[in-house]
């Protein structure tokens, strides 16, 4: 809470995506929506991948960590504003602003570590299928995940810690409906171009790093998957890949578009409409991109719910009986 021309700043007004009551209620609908499918959704695909036996392989092992980062990336900011949409006074304090900032950008960051870290896994289940058991080795795999996980909680601390430490002369009314780099950097009122280019340093570290080693990882892939002589192999290999490139173009182009471009150039209100895309629909929409597009899953899941009616069938029998 830095204090240097202005006043201390003890809490933010969060503005959200309407100040309009009638609309405020049609978007809480919305979200709870959103939110209950990101739950059931996600909850539903990690039972699935850990129940199943014929789903403990690596690629399963990091679905099931992206459904779980999906699951906190989520809980990090719509329970927060689902509350705001139906209060009045829709403040935060600046030490919940702060946690709130610091816990999204950690599993953000973790989760664009872990989509290159699925292509190379898909990488090396293509291109070297032989040595793919010893390569990606369960041992491997936990340690490359438990990596992921802390690299992104670390990589976030320089972020957080020169946005906090900027002066905010006072300014606490963020036009966003979460606290975020961007917005509070916007409420400054001293020249922070240092700031914003070390910030835009590591923003091109933590997502142009990721995207070039995916994008040669599909490279390699895709030069592999032509020279597979069955149609039905190719088709296979497209699909998965497919899934995983559905989620990364989603994902990782809408981070760009909101932490990568000038402070100058952002137009009111679009960070709002960004942040949707790349802290909602991702999550709501990951279990059932990978589903649908999986023969695997989709055959667990009807055994999953057909064993479910079994029992239940089962316990209504003993209940009648009794």
């Amino acid at each position: 809470m830095p204090v240097r021309n202005g006043t201390a700043v003890m809490e933010f007004i969060l503005l959200g995506l309407s100040t309009d009551p009638k609309i405020q209620v049609i978007l809480f609908l919305i979200f709870m929506l959103a939110y209950m499918i990101i739950l059931i959704g996600n909850t539903i695909f990690i039972i699935l991948i850990v129940t199943n036996t014929s789903l403990h392989t690596p690629m399963y092992f990091y679905l099931s960590n992206l459904s779980l980062l999906d699951l906190c990336y989520a809980t990090s900011a719509l329970p927060r504003m689902l509350r705001d949409l139906m209060s009045v006074k829709k403040t935060i304090s600046y030490a919940e602003c702060a946690t709130q900032m610091y816990m999204s950008l950690s599993l953000g960051e973790t989760e664009c570590i872990l989509l290159a870290i699925m292509a190379y896994d898909r990488y090396v289940a293509i291109c070297y299928p032989l040595h793919y058991t010893t390569i990606m080795s369960k041992m491997v795999c936990v340690r490359i995940a438990a990596s992921t996980w802390l690299c992104g909680f670390l990589l976030s601390i320089s972020h957080v810690a020169l946005t906090l430490n900027v002066d905010l002369c006072g300014n606490n009314v963020i036009n966003h409906f979460v606290c975020e780099v961007p917005e509070i950097l916007s409420l400054s009122c001293e020249n922070i171009i240092f700031v914003e280019f070390i910030i835009f340093v590591v923003g091109v570290v933590i997502l142009l790093t990721p995207v070039t080693f995916i994008a040669v990882s599909y490279i390699k892939i895709i030069l592999s998957i032509i020279k597979i002589a069955s149609s039905g192999g190719r088709r296979k290999a497209f699909s998965t890949c497919g899934s995983h490139m559905i989620v990364v173009t989603i994902f990782y182009g809408s981070a760009m578009a909101a932490y990568m471009k000038p402070r100058s150039s952002s137009v009111p209100g679009t960070n709002k409409v960004i942040a949707i895309f790349y802290g909602i629909v991702p999550p709501m929409l990951n279990p059932v991109i990978y589903s649908l597009r999986n023969n695997d899953v989709k055959v667990t899941f009807w055994k999953f719910r057909n064993s479910l009616f079994v029992s239940n069938k089962r316990g209504k029998i003993f209940i009648d009986v009794k």
